[in-house]
């Protein structure tokens, strides 16, 4: 009997992937998104903060982790709270942020960026704006704002 279904075939016992069709709005959102992470990671690779990987992204994401408790940006984030204390102990023993007690509630914590991690912050943010300008060069500046104006409103709803 053949098993072969529309999204595989299979040739010599190697299941060939064949697309279910065009891409849909995660994938299309998805590629944007791993360039710009790309992008991040390089230029900060070129400006010295080399021990900053794709994981810590998250941790570092906008709007940041500036003034937040632990406990409410892993929720935030959909992470457990140990793994984000994992990537904030990474963050910390690498100069990039601190955990100091809480002055509304001394059992809990807040996160506060160093120097460094408000630096790399910034290189961040260059980046971005540095993907924005070429896509808005390749787009052209009407699509590019009116793709922008669509994601904010998005974001709006979501």
């Amino acid at each position: 009997m053949n098993q072969e279904t529309s999204s595989s075939r299979f040739t010599d016992g190697v299941a060939e992937r064949e697309p279910l069709g065009p891409p849909l709005i995660g994938a299309l959102l998805r590629m944007p998104v791993d360039a710009v992470r790309r992008r991040m990671i390089e230029r900060l690779h070129e400006h010295g903060f080399d021990d900053i990987d794709q994981a810590h992204l998250t941790v570092l994401r906008y709007p940041g982790p500036q003034g937040r408790r632990p406990s409410d940006l892993a929720a935030e984030l959909g992470m457990s709270k140990q793994a984000l204390n994992y990537q904030l102990g990474e963050l910390e023993r690498r100069g990039y942020l601190e955990r100091r007690p809480d002055p509304e509630d001394l059992r809990s914590r807040r996160i506060v960026l160093t120097r460094r991690g408000v630096a790399a912050a910034h290189v961040i943010r260059d980046a971005v704006a540095e993907l924005e300008t070429l896509w808005a060069r390749e787009l052209g500046a009407k699509r590019y704002a009116q793709l922008r104006g669509l994601l904010v409103e998005l974001n709006r709803v979501i």
